[in-house]
């Protein structure tokens, strides 16, 4: 493992979640697939502008039970690890300042469909995050400048997540507490 914190090539076998806590801070994001080591990008000004409102407007509207981050990893297991855009979890979760959660400690994870991105946030992340348990999603897809957010909730059964919404306007529901939030104030100003 010491050679590949020092080099561009990975440990021995698979990485782990200890592998990443053993990288330096130096601000990429790195997640986990199944032992594979996934590096994304810096994000957009417009992503960052949508995660830094929506987190903002939500926490406006969180109850004392949750609370609102963005960035934080959610550790599935010791080979997969996601970083959600904008996640909710709940306040005992958040108390004890972590800079990873826990699945069952996430109430949402949202994220920001981005180019680089489409197939992982649209398919794989909510797939893994439905096995995992988290029992509510939202996709904010940004194509074509019009915002739409797709909200979900599990299916816990099946692990699934089943969709409860398409909102372009406002995101109106009840779940995983009560949101009416226009659209407009988490788009960013056309520059």
């Amino acid at each position: 493992m010491t050679a590949a914190l020092q080099s561009d090539y990975p440990p021995e076998g698979e990485w782990t979640t200890d592998d990443l806590d053993a990288l330096p801070e130096d601000g990429r994001r790195r997640e986990l697939l199944d032992g594979v080591l996934l590096m994304s990008p810096s994000p957009t000004r417009t992503h960052q502008t949508i995660a830094g409102r929506l987190m903002v407007a939500l926490d406006e509207d969180c109850p004392d039970d949750y609370d609102v981050t963005q960035g934080v990893a959610v550790r599935i297991n010791r080979t997969r690890s996601f970083i959600p855009d904008v996640l909710v979890t709940t306040s005992v979760a958040a108390a004890r300042e972590p800079s990873k959660y826990e699945p069952h400690e996430v109430v949402l994870a949202v994220e920001i469909v981005s180019p680089s991105t489409r197939s992982i946030d649209r398919v794989l992340k909510p797939a893994l995050y439905a096995q995992a348990g988290i029992p509510f999603y939202w996709r904010i897809e940004t194509e074509g400048g019009a915002l739409e957010v797709v909200t979900y909730r599990i299916d816990a059964v099946n692990e699934v997540y089943t969709e409860t919404g398409r909102w372009t306007k406002f995101v109106d529901t009840g779940e995983p507490f009560p949101i009416n939030l226009p659209i407009s104030r988490i788009t960013p100003r056309v520059r």
